[in-house]
């Protein structure tokens, strides 16, 4: 062994060396992936999602992990070697960097408020309130919330939906509707894991929401999924009534496939729809979160057409590109396209923005609606799961647009007298 080596080794094996260095390394390595993502290359964007939202979404939180992990290696005499005081200073920089994206989390509201009313006019957001009452109520919103479960609103066993209505609603209230239908790459997610914040804040305003299971793949294909949808939002219209919903205010939202599925329903209302092709399946309005768009389009990984058609898709994109054009919601814009808002993120590794700013702009070069649409700095996919202060600025500014462009409020039944 040579003179460095040994002088390296002797190094490493000082007090509080390792554990500094292994903090200092973790932590620069999380601030970095906050800043950029490491990967788009699926299924390792997951991942790097995964790390990078430690990052983005629980800035301060992580940080104050890192801070104490030092510092327990700084108590063990980390900061008496060059070692040890090299991870330190590593952990300093990473717990800066993770500070900074904290105060950036901050500056979405304003971001969401300018989007809103750069397309609505002038609008006053809501306060933040008491955060720890709402975050508590977003946890808890499945179990307060949706009392109605696991309905049929198909023939197939995984056609199943919850309701979502706050107990002192009345059952004739006629209450706005928010269809909500999840993400997971078309092949996996569940109804009762995502959108609870913006749910139970909706609900909490007097809304009714209702959570969709749909047909995955790869065992079923396209377009299973959105006759799925489609049903489901048949069975809406048919029955939200006797819940305290009106069946003539119904918006649909959805995150990552679901905002595809979501902004695909609202474009196409009358298509897909085998056996019920009579029923009414508009929309009032379409909010999406970190969506794709362009089935065609290469979304930056260079494995998009590979994802789809292990997943769902019926044919590979190379073969047969029709049914990938039919199915992308930027090949269905037209002139009488409900309001839309698009969220995304700048730090997404599993959706490149792009995908988002590429459908607004087809969409405020056709459509004669609003579109709203923002973009949150660093925010990663999937960063409206968890009730953070991001997630708690979108649901506001949701809110805001749904109640403008929607209505907000309550009607009675047409059989109530004074009406």
């Amino acid at each position: 062994m040579t003179r460095p080596d040994r002088a390296l080794l002797a190094a490493l094996r000082a007090p509080g060396a390792r554990p500094a260095l292994a903090v200092g390394a973790l932590s620069v390595l999380v601030a970095a992936s906050g800043l950029r993502p490491l990967t788009r290359r699926w299924p390792a964007a997951v991942v790097g999602s995964l790390l990078s939202s430690t990052a983005t979404e629980i800035p301060r939180a992580t940080a104050l992990l890192a801070g104490a992990a030092a510092a327990d290696a700084a108590r063990r005499g980390a900061w008496r070697n060059p070692a040890g005081r090299t991870g330190l200073a590593a952990t300093a920089v990473g717990v800066a960097v993770l500070l900074t994206l904290a105060r950036g989390a901050r500056a979405d509201a304003e971001a969401l408020a300018a989007a809103l009313r750069a397309e609505l006019g002038p609008l006053e957001l809501p306060a933040r309130g008491r955060v720890l009452r709402r975050i508590l109520r977003a946890v808890l919103g499945r179990y307060r919330y949706a009392t109605v479960r696991d309905v049929a609103y198909g023939p197939d066993a995984a056609n199943l939906l919850d309701v979502w209505r706050h107990p002192d609603l009345p059952d004739d209230a006629r209450a706005p509707v928010l269809l909500q239908i999840h993400g997971g790459a078309w092949s996996s997610g569940s109804k009762a894991a995502d959108a609870h914040p913006l749910m139970a804040h909706m609900t909490e305003r007097g809304w009714v929401c209702v959570s969709v299971d749909y047909r995955l793949g790869p065992a079923e294909r396209w377009p299973a999924q959105i006759v799925d949808v489609k049903r489901a939002l048949a069975w809406t219209r048919a029955h939200i009534a006797d819940l305290g919903g009106d069946p003539d205010r119904v918006a649909i939202t959805g995150g990552s496939s679901g905002a595809h599925l979501a902004a695909l329903a609202a474009l196409t209302p009358g298509a897909w729809q085998p056996g019920f092709a009579d029923a009414d399946t508009s929309v009032a309005a379409a909010v999406c979160f970190y969506g794709i768009y362009d089935l065609t389009s290469d979304d930056g990984s260079g494995t998009l057409d590979e994802l789809l058609a292990e997943t769902m898709m019926p044919t590979e994109l190379v073969a047969d590109a029709h049914p990938y054009v039919a199915a992308s919601p930027a090949a269905r814009v037209h002139p009488g396209a409900p309001p839309f808002m698009v969220l995304h993120g700048t730090g997404d590794a599993i959706v490149v923005p792009a995908q988002s700013r590429a459908f607004v702009a087809r969409l405020r070069a056709v459509s004669r609606a609003p579109v709203v649409h923002a973009e949150l700095a660093h925010a990663q996919h999937g960063f409206d799961l968890v009730p953070t202060a991001r997630t708690l600025a979108a649901v506001r500014a949701v809110a805001v647009f749904l109640e403008t462009v929607v209505g907000g409020g309550l009607r009675r039944s047409a059989a109530e007298p004074g009406r």
